[in-house]
């Protein structure tokens, strides 16, 4: 879900979102096409993307309003998670 939605911050069809989620990663994160496709009507259904374009076949998505601020609570989560991961991992006092 985070990557898709971090990858739509640009407008794109579902091949380069599949590419530039693996790039990205440098090949750690591979989505395939099923799970792609059905996070995309997913996301389209809860109105997190929109689609932009649908030429020659190719359905071009972006994310929405509703879809960044998403996107930016799942970052803010995942800052507090590296946080709390430095206060043990990197010598900090243990309070419990």
């Amino acid at each position: 879900m985070y990557y898709i939605l971090l990858s739509l911050k640009e407008k794109r069809h579902g091949y380069e979102i599949m590419q530039y989620v693996e790039k990205l990663t440098d090949g750690r994160v591979k989505v395939g096409p099923g799970t792609l496709y059905s996070l995309l009507s997913r996301f389209e259904e809860d109105k997190y993307i929109k689609m932009v374009s649908d030429d020659d076949n190719r359905k071009t998505y972006l994310i929405t309003d509703l879809g960044d601020a998403v996107l930016m609570e799942e970052v803010g989560r995942l800052r507090l998670l590296l946080r709390d991961a430095s206060k043990v991992m990197g010598g900090g006092v243990d309070e419990f």
